[in-house]
């Protein structure tokens, strides 16, 4: 019997493009549920995609603190997420919610 490999899943190799972070970000941002680590997990998938260093770099934030913040195992302050989302070229937008 042949063994199966397996290799873990990391949705930050798949995000190559602008448009597929932005996507990534608005799909997680939908299925959150008001979870903030979630969509802070979210963001440092996108991060890990575009390089931890530059987006460090790009937001004036520490590479350990953007590591511990955008870990998913807690709730960063909406500063550093404003800051990182900047950092990450993209835009955080409202729309009316659907009744």
């Amino acid at each position: 019997m042949t063994k199966t490999v397996t290799t873990r899943y990391d949705v930050a190799e798949h995000l190559r493009t602008p448009e597929e972070m932005a996507a990534y970000l608005e799909a997680c941002l939908e299925e959150a549920d008001g979870d903030a680590a979630f969509i802070a997990k979210a963001l440092g998938d996108i991060a890990r995609a575009k390089g931890m260093s530059q987006v460090a770099r790009d937001s004036g934030l520490s590479r350990e603190s953007l590591y511990k913040a955008l870990s998913g195992e807690r709730s960063p302050g909406f500063d550093t997420i404003l800051k990182v989302v900047r950092a990450l070229g993209l835009k955080l937008h409202a729309e009316a919610a659907r009744s």
